[in-house]
């Protein structure tokens, strides 16, 4: 169960809305410890309601109190808090109930700091981190065991590297991000010269830049810039097992769902969602506001904002072969129409006698 910085005594709901800015329904003196889902929630824990297909746990629910939207004000009569996008009020009451814990300033004896590098006082350097000359880790950053940071890499304020993360040299991650094991910044791109059946590798020399606030989920891997930068924007969010290739740019805050390909030098906008294991081809734009459905596979650049999806619903398998076999012959089919369409064309534009 996750830990809750509300104590034994817990907080008010009227202690919550004022610091969520959400509105009271019912008794605000009730006091809760945790968030919990409908269905596994006591009374000392909150819960919420934000897809209606879950309504019918509502009225079983042995939740102290509940997040609604006002519209389901009246489908329970426990106390409550309301408000329009009861999923992200639920966010702002997780955040205030389960804080992360605090930085313990201090450099572990097992840790590596090499001479130049700047570690500000109240960071937290963890077991077996190395971090190189010329680095730069902010006030009350957060390095994990084992983890790497490269030399003359820059980590912002109040960020956070957890165990095993590798960041590359001459790289930048602005404040407050997190970034979770296995994410690996700044490795060098897929940059290869075709010479005569072998290959010449193109060293690598730009760097990665992240902006304020970004997340980037385990194993998610941000290739360093061929030349210019890779560049991550501000509130960028990157789920588990992305790769993100070299001299890319992803738009402020935009998400990015697990298992996604993005090939070199592609350009994402704005505010875009992009669901799991799509796939994005190099060398095209995407405009702000799009949004990609999942296993999509993208090969050519979006200039207006949508909702684009190119995969094909999973049908029983004998029916799948059938529409698959049918879908091999739409070549064959449309030569057919085209055909046909011509000696359509031809006999009407012959005279009236000559058709008779």
């Amino acid at each position: 169960m996750p830990s809750s910085a509300a104590g034994t005594q817990g907080i008010a709901l009227d202690q919550l809305a004022a610091l969520t800015g959400a509105r009271v329904d019912g008794d605000g003196g009730v006091r809760v410890t945790r968030v919990a889902t409908l269905e596994a929630a006591g009374p000392d824990a909150i819960a919420f309601l934000a897809n209606p297909k879950y309504r019918a746990q509502l009225g079983g629910t042995g939740a102290g109190a509940v997040i609604l939207a006002p519209a389901f004000a009246g489908a329970t009569t426990l106390p409550k808090l309301l408000g329009p996008n009861p999923y992200a009020l639920y966010a702002r009451v997780a955040q205030i109930l389960h804080p992360p814990a605090p930085v313990v300033p201090g450099i572990h004896p097992s840790a590596v700091v090499e001479p130049g590098a700047r570690v500000a006082p109240s960071a937290c350097i963890g077991p077996q981190a190395y971090v190189a000359g010329g680095a730069v880790i902010g006030e009350r950053v957060q390095v994990g065991a084992g983890s790497t940071v490269g030399a003359g890499t820059t980590i912002g304020e109040d960020s956070t590297l957890h165990a095993g993360v590798s960041i590359y040299h001459g790289c930048t991650v602005g404040p407050r991000c997190i970034l979770h094991s296995g994410v690996v910044i700044g490795a060098d791109g897929f940059g290869m010269a075709e010479d005569a059946g072998r290959w010449i590798k193109i060293p690598q020399i730009g760097g990665v830049v992240i902006g304020a606030d970004v997340e980037i989920g385990a194993n998610t891997t941000v290739d360093r810039g061929a030349i210019g930068d890779t560049v991550i924007e501000d509130d960028v969010k990157l789920d588990n097992q992305i790769q993100v290739a070299h001299n890319c740019r992803i738009g402020a805050h935009t998400a990015i769902a697990g298992c996604t390909g993005i090939a070199g030098s592609a350009h994402i906008g704005r505010n875009c969602k992009i669901g799991g294991a799509a796939m994005i081809a190099g060398h095209l734009s995407i405009a702000d506001g799009t949004i990609i459905s999942a296993a999509t596979q993208v090969y050519d650049s979006i200039p207006e904002a949508g909702v684009y999806t190119a995969t094909f619903p999973a049908l029983p398998h004998r029916e799948w072969r059938h529409v698959a076999s049918e879908m091999r012959r739409l070549r064959a089919l449309a030569e057919r129409v085209r055909e046909l369409e011509h000696r359509c064309e031809a006999v009407a534009g012959k005279p009236q006698e000559e058709k008779t």
